[in-house]
């Protein structure tokens, strides 16, 4: 809120300058936010598939679980008006990696009823593999 009062000031004042330097730092505090909250929906993916490949099974719950990460993190990746995507599939790649030491911190406390400490859950699963899965159900089918 104080970015916008600052900024009415700014174009008072004729400061376009000024302004523009404000607006920039909007437009990336409110990326920062939709990259946050992708992240978040990442680490209920990654949980998920992380646990059906340590347990080797899935159930309702997980599929559904999966399958509303999946539209969220779509829904909030997608610009409304303008068209076209705020992280690149190569971004997204990042921020899944980013993702991926919380889910398995998640998975360690329900695989197996918590049997495994993450480290010990990370050399049953194949990092790239889950990665690579998740990216696969997230990026459009063209």
């Amino acid at each position: 809120m104080e970015e916008l009062l600052e900024l009415k000031d700014l174009l008072l004042k004729g400061d376009v300058q000024g302004a523009l330097v404000i607006v920039e730092e909007l437009e990336e505090m409110s990326k920062q936010d939709i990259i946050d909250s992708i992240r978040s929906y990442a680490v209920i993916l990654l949980l998920h598939l992380i646990k059906q490949q340590a347990e080797n099974r899935t159930t309702r719950s997980w599929n559904v679980s999966i399958r509303s990460s999946i539209r969220e993190i779509q829904r909030k990746n997608k610009h409304r008006k303008a068209g076209g995507y705020y992280l690149s599939p190569a971004e997204l790649f990042e921020t899944l990696e980013e993702a991926y030491l919380n889910a398995i911190d998640e998975a360690s406390l329900e695989v197996e009823e918590g049997r495994y400490e993450p480290e010990e859950l990370e050399q049953l699963v194949n990092r790239e593999e889950i990665i690579n899965r998740a990216m696969a159900l997230i990026l459009p089918k063209e």
